[in-house]
């Protein structure tokens, strides 16, 4: 008797444990002892030393970075990704620009300079020796854009051929905190600083400087003077780039009050104006010159491809993706220059090495072909990822889900699981379904303004019409408030991002919430694997027609 209560009560204890586990019969039991914080760290640990040089692409630290990953994933069982090969070459353009150390604008009377990495910074994407920018009539477009389906064109009647266009980041919603405009807060892909040059260039202007503002833009100053001095990255073209305009670059927001006051404008009053329909660009009265000359020489980065094979649906295949490179290390710097990138992206790049080795100590195979795939020069505007969506290995008609890591969660345990770019598609439904038996709960953008769905790799996919996932951290941690949590979150962004702070550090760093969010993307791919369904956009998002065409092919 004493042995059949023991045994009940044995029983009963195990029901409780895999509930509290949030696993059923049919899941596999291995995630949670397989992805764990000691060799999450470690890992996060290599690729974030000082060894691997800050993982800039074309580098010694690349060079590291890849064969580390190979590695790792030839240990684990995995196979070329690609072919007999485990890199798909990214042919790059490495351009070091010099621009001119003051940009010099005159015109009302007086002139005025604006101070290279104080005040301004541009870059040119041209493959040339030299850029030379001669008396450009400065234009004030609003937001730069142009957007049918919102009834809204700040180009509209305006020649800008040889002119440089200055233009606010994010989109009109934000600014006016109007629902009704755009889609209010949440910054639509108008709102980001790629699509304000990629519209300029149609526009036919010679330059386009982007007015930063942190709320707006989501991140410091200090972020921009990173990412747009020293080598910038393009992928190579026949045109030698010529498409883009001949200067790109970023202005502070109090150098640009100070042009509007040199013009005579209230800056205060006319972007206020730019948020409304029916604004009008006006020209600012003053012109500039400006010479940017450049280094360049071509380059090769690399796709790292891991395939775990499937058995009879193997012709399928679900992505992960991260991106393993960072910025590399600044140069003249004083002190400690490496960008390390502990967690942006050292944390997404360990966890494709942590969910690999839990598909590979599954029993059951997936019947769904796995792609481990870790992307370069994501910090240069999503290259690798790019580069691979129009360049794919495997079919995208046949890529059933992209499942974004990047940047993952250092702040501890936390009750819930963010969505970014919740409602776009049913791969919402998994991350419900895996979160409700994590004990856990599914929570939108907290910070929708600064446009993360648009701002890492999962979005190249997106692009091609390809079912993407992108999640982060949660707000609701399990002891502190969640007003502590997005104040710790900013103060990061403030201090860290973007700069060679990004160290990790054992004292600082929480793994516990980080190696919940991995254990979660990988049973929801786990899940996707073993389906005959495609998940599908969502009626009215902007992928839809692109995937529903990409299938009847």
């Amino acid at each position: 008797m004493q042995t059949c209560i023991f045994r009940m009560s044995l029983t009963i204890a195990l029901i409780f444990t895999l509930n509290c586990y949030g696993q059923s019969d049919s899941e596999p039991k291995s995630s949670d002892s397989v992805i764990n914080e000691a060799d999450l760290s470690r890992h996060i640990q290599t690729l974030a030393s000082d060894e691997f040089e800050g993982r800039a692409p074309s580098t010694k630290g690349e060079e590291k970075t890849i064969q580390y990953l190979q590695t790792e994933f030839e240990k684990l069982g995995l196979q070329p990704g690609n072919g007999e090969s485990f890199f798909q070459e990214v042919p790059m353009v490495k351009i070091t620009p010099s621009p001119d150390k003051e940009l010099k604008v005159w015109g009302t009377g007086r002139g005025a300079s604006l101070r290279h990495y104080e005040d301004y910074v541009a870059v040119t994407r041209r493959v040339v020796e030299e850029v030379k920018i001669e008396n450009s009539e400065l234009v004030f477009a609003g937001y730069g854009i142009v957007a049918p389906e919102y009834n809204w064109n700040d180009y509209e009647g305006l020649d800008v051929a040889g002119k440089t266009v200055v233009v606010m980041v994010n989109d009109p919603g934000y600014a006016a905190r109007d629902s009704s405009l755009f889609t209010g807060l949440a910054m639509t892909y108008y709102g980001r600083w790629t699509y304000k040059y990629e519209e300029a260039a149609r526009q036919g202007a010679a330059g386009v400087l982007v007015i930063h503002e942190t709320g707006p833009a989501g991140y410091p100053w200090a972020v921009v003077q990173g990412g747009w001095t020293g080598p910038q990255f393009n992928m190579e073209a026949a045109d030698k780039i010529f498409s883009r305009c001949a200067m790109e670059g970023w202005i502070t927001g109090s150098a640009a009050r100070g042009l509007f006051g040199q013009a005579g404008m209230d800056y205060d009053e006319l972007t206020a104006a730019a948020a409304k329909p029916g604004f009008k660009a006006q020209s600012f009265g003053l012109a500039y010159s400006l010479t940017i000359k450049n280094d360049f020489e071509k380059s090769v980065s690399n796709n790292v491809l891991a395939l775990y094979p499937g058995t009879d649906r193997k012709d399928e295949y679900i992505i992960y993706t991260a991106h393993w490179d960072h910025f590399g290390v600044k140069v003249g710097a004083e002190g400690d220059g490496i960008y390390n990138g502990a967690r942006d992206n050292a944390t997404g790049t360990a966890a494709l090495i942590e969910i690999a080795k839990a598909f590979a100590s599954q029993e059951t195979k997936p019947r769904r072909s796995i792609l481990f795939l870790a992307v370069t020069a994501e910090e240069q505007g999503l290259i690798g990822s790019a580069y691979y969506a129009a360049n794919p290995i495997y079919p995208l008609n046949k890529t059933v889900a992209a499942l974004n890591m990047d940047a993952l969660n250092i702040f501890g345990k936390m009750k819930d699981i963010t969505v970014i770019g919740l409602g776009n598609s049913e791969l919402d439904d998994y991350v419900n379904e895996i979160a409700r038996k994590q004990g856990r709960y599914v929570r939108p953008d907290p910070e929708p303004n600064k446009g993360g769905f648009f701002r890492s790799d999962h979005f190249s996919f997106a692009k091609q019409g390809v079912p993407s996932l992108y999640t982060k951290m949660g707000i609701d941690h399990v002891e502190k408030s969640k007003e502590e949590i997005l104040a710790e979150s900013r103060h990061w962004t403030s201090v860290y991002y973007h700069k060679p702070d990004d160290e990790y550090d054992p004292d600082y760093w929480d793994l516990s919430g980080m190696v919940d969010d991995i254990r979660l993307m990988y049973l929801i791919g786990q899940k996707i694997s073993m389906e005959d369904h495609y998940p599908q956009w969502r009626e009215g998002t902007a992928f839809k027609a692109i995937r529903d065409a990409s299938m009847s092919e």
